[in-house]
């Protein structure tokens, strides 16, 4: 959800878990849920975090194109007080927490949060500020405060205990645009970004957590998955570096391949710069390619499935008119990065299905065009069904195909020098011992708090 996101990109899922960490860099397992209505493809990704002394739980929206954790304050001007999303909306207030207490400038977190663009500074007083604006103008501003953050601890591989840490967070007092509407309303923004506010980044310097995290998100209506503090274990994954110097999660994408086939695009065209670029985005709903990637990519689809299926055009977007399964139809997708990773997209990972039309389905392409822009951003229509790893102290980002209503293992090497594993399946929503695996639950809502497409932009016939 940074601020480099173009007009026309929107969440996709809604996620929903109880905070949980790994003392000694022990890896923590979130519980993932995924909300969406039954009309649309609209999801959201959020979770319940609490914060203060005594602690008070805030619904924040998870966001990896983002570093801050920020959520409404009592003395918030234009931030919403209900939800359409059935879910109660708290404001933090400082003076109700004997924990908290103000971030001044001269605070080494405020220092690195200017040196990030995640701060800002006056001269009129010596409080540590913000300012966010986001792809479609919608806004939020406000000051920093210190206070504790709750989550659990696992001790042996499944024995949980309460624990906290302090952390510095965002207490909004201005918001504007959708960020003020009812109907899609949370307390915040957690945002998972790899700079020094990020909370990953703030634990993993206290030693509370690794300087690590994942995801498996399931694309499947049942929806749901995992997302872990600390590194998940699968041995397929494979691994690209991240660009360095960039403050999101840009991969250096060297080429694209259909059938086998490498498409005949400029590498220079996925170079990263100020203006272009590849971006791994889980605040993303569909994926974006850049504008002369785009074309090369249609057509090598199109002329893939000549004999079977049947092109058509509507509202600017390229779709398909099939009989058969759409996995015999359409071909493999292959997005090959630096050293060597390739990240393999099923037809249900660059395609969205569509109202039916007789006997045929109907399939459009979901990768869109960004016009006159040379980013590409890969968002949950790419991510899903996959185990991705943020590896941020070993700068790298790594993936491989899964089932993500599967449990997975994780690990983290804890201060004895031991590396132990935890199966993520075996913690349930109170992190106590279980058998069965975690289980998305389908929720009916309309949500698009990323706020910056239309409802309407997926139903293209």
């Amino acid at each position: 959800m940074g601020g480099i996101v173009p007009a026309g990109i929107m969440i996709a899922a809604a996620l929903l878990f109880q905070a949980a960490l790994v003392l000694c860099s022990f890896p923590a397992t979130l519980k993932l849920e995924r909300a969406f209505p039954l009309s649309q493809r609209v999801l959201l990704y959020y979770t319940k975090v609490q914060l203060g002394s005594p602690p008070k739980e805030f619904y924040v929206q998870i966001d990896t194109g983002s570093d801050v954790l920020w959520v409404s304050c009592n003395s918030c001007n234009g931030c919403p007080t209900t939800s359409g999303l059935q879910i109660p909306l708290n404001f933090f207030d400082t003076g109700s927490s004997s924990t908290a207490a103000l971030i001044s400038c001269s605070d080494q977190r405020c220092s690195a949060g200017v040196q990030s663009s995640d701060a800002v500074c006056t001269s009129q007083n010596n409080q540590c500020a913000y300012a966010f604006q986001y792809g479609d103008g919608s806004g939020t501003s406000g000051y920093y405060v210190s206070d504790l953050l709750y989550f659990d601890t696992i001790l042996g591989g499944s024995v949980t205990t309460n624990s906290s840490a302090p952390i510095a967070f965002g207490c909004s007092t201005t918001q504007t645009g959708d960020l003020t509407k009812s109907d899609r309303a949370v307390d915040g923004i957690f945002g998972f970004g790899q700079q020094e506010m990020s909370v990953v980044s703030q634990l993993a310097s206290q030693g509370v957590a690794p300087k690590a995290f994942s995801h498996c998100l399931r694309g499947d209506e049942a929806g749901g998955g995992i997302l872990v503090l600390g590194e998940i274990l699968e041995p397929n994954i494979v691994y690209t570096p991240l660009v360095p110097s960039q403050p999101h999660y840009n991969l250096n994408l060297q080429s694209i391949s259909v059938n086998g086939q490498t498409l005949p695009i400029d590498p220079s065209v996925f170079t990263t710069s100020n203006n272009q670029g590849t971006i791994i985005d889980s605040g993303t709903t569909l994926a974006y390619l850049a504008e002369a990637a785009y074309n090369p990519f249609v057509t090598a689809v199109t002329n893939a499935v000549s004999q079977s299926a049947q092109p058509v055009v509507s509202k600017g977007n390229q779709c398909y008119l099939i009989t058969s399964s759409v996995t015999d139809v359409f071909p493999q997708v292959s997005l090959n990065f630096a050293g060597g990773a390739s990240m393999i997209l099923r037809p249900q990972d660059y395609l969205l299905q569509q109202n039916s039309v007789g006997s045929s389905a109907v399939w459009c392409i979901g990768l869109q065009k960004l016009q006159g822009q040379g980013l590409t951003i890969l968002g949950d229509l790419v991510l899903k069904d996959k185990i991705f790893v943020y590896d941020l102290a070993g700068q790298r980002i790594g993936w491989a195909n899964y089932d993500c209503s599967t449990s997975v293992n994780v690990t983290a090497t804890m201060k004895t020098g031991k590396s132990e594993y935890v199966n993520a399946g075996q913690l349930n929503d109170n992190s106590s011992p279980q058998n069965e695996p975690y289980k998305g639950i389908v929720i009916s809502m309309i949500s698009f708090l990323m706020h910056i497409l239309l409802l309407g932009s997926f139903l293209f016939l």
